[in-house]
């Protein structure tokens, strides 16, 4: 299949800035094979379930990836920003930096500004280790472990994506806002957006109704916001991302689907994840590793019923998983009417609840 295929016009005006308040107000589009598209909102998600129905949701959290610096090498002091990827250990991770062709394997970078909050703990300073050919590097931290974290929480910025970031910045206000609510578990550098628009009511809501709730860990890297740039998607390469699936949650999606109830995995990153973890006996086994699953059309999914996500990019891997999973044609469909309707896309923006086209 060629990129062109997954192309559509957004108009600027439906990028979401900001999120909907309270967060469970969002417009939710349903896409169910054979029925006319339905306009709801997420509050209207329990009615919209049934007892017995599995929630899978990404309990991770997002950290304070973006970093501000200097690099320095010799007398020469050039300006730069990271954004975390992808942790390697406890005092490195792998990072996109810009601009990338001023950084060489052994230069040193000092992050945090002295006009900014970052004077009020120690130094945050790395070594450029290394430096790939996909544009990422390597960057080996003089801290390590817990004191790592907290200088990161201390000096970086919310990670937001570049549509957003390129229109306004970042404030206090989205550290909160671009976190779900159930997050728990610190290594994401972008959040699982579909989670974003639960309140702790509306979960109280799901479990009254019925509905059971599971969790899996998917760390989701900067890699997520990178454009396909093959023609060909077959060509494309994702990059990997570490998740786990539990004991206790494999166990609940097999129980779940055993007693003919549906999983509904709220967001693409918990998608993902359960089917890496699925075989082809459509079993769910506890797995801890890193994914570079891609889903595109054609695809036969082998654990997940529905989907909950919000809207994506054009030509992006997400939109590529929404077509696979409801059918392109209808994606197609559900995209024009949420656009013309004025619904609003993005991390920020609403949600869609789509039904397993096969």
């Amino acid at each position: 299949m060629q990129l062109a295929d997954f192309d559509f016009i957004l108009p600027a005006e439906r990028i979401a800035l900001r999120p909907a308040e309270p967060r469970d107000s969002a417009r939710l589009l349903v896409v169910q094979p054979g029925e006319a598209l339905a306009d709801r909102r997420v509050d209207d998600l329990p009615s919209l379930l049934a007892p017995g129905d599995l929630l899978v949701l990404n309990d991770t959290r997002v950290i304070a990836a973006r970093l501000k610096g200097k690099r320095h090498r010799g007398d020469s002091v050039v300006a730069v920003e990271a954004t975390l990827h992808r942790r390697l250990s406890g005092s490195r991770w792998t990072a996109f930096m810009k601009p990338g062709k001023r950084l060489e394997p052994g230069d040193r970078v000092s992050f945090g500004e002295t006009n900014d909050r970052a004077c009020l703990i120690g130094a945050l300073n790395a070594t450029i280790h290394a430096k790939g050919d996909g544009g990422e590097v390597t960057l080996a931290f003089d801290l390590t472990g817990a004191d790592l974290d907290a200088a990161i929480a201390e000096r970086g910025a919310m990670p937001l994506p570049p549509y957003i970031a390129a229109r306004r910045p970042e404030d206090e206000r989205d550290r909160s806002d671009y976190q779900t609510v159930y997050a728990q578990a610190d290594g994401s550098v972008a959040a699982p957006t579909a989670g974003l628009h639960f309140t702790p009511r509306l979960l109280e809501r799901l479990a009254e109704r019925g509905v059971g709730s599971a969790f899996v860990t998917l760390h989701v890297g900067a890699g997520t916001f990178l454009p396909v740039k093959e023609d060909d998607i077959a060509l494309h390469r994702m990059h990997p991302e570490y998740g786990e699936v539990s004991q206790a949650t494999a166990d609940a999606v097999n129980r779940t689907r055993a007693a003919g109830g549906r999983v509904v995995c709220v967001g693409t990153t918990s998608l993902r994840l359960l089917e890496s973890a699925a075989g082809e006996d459509r079993q769910v086994q506890p797995f801890a590793d890193e994914t570079s699953i891609f889903i595109t059309p054609g695809y036969r999914f082998r654990a997940a019923d529905g989907l909950m996500t919000n809207f994506h990019l054009p030509k992006s891997t997400l939109f590529m998983l929404v077509c696979a999973f409801a059918g392109q044609d209808r994606m197609r469909e559900a995209y024009e009417h949420a656009i013309a309707d004025g619904y609003r896309f993005y991390s920020y923006g609403d949600a869609s609840l789509l039904w397993r086209a096969d």
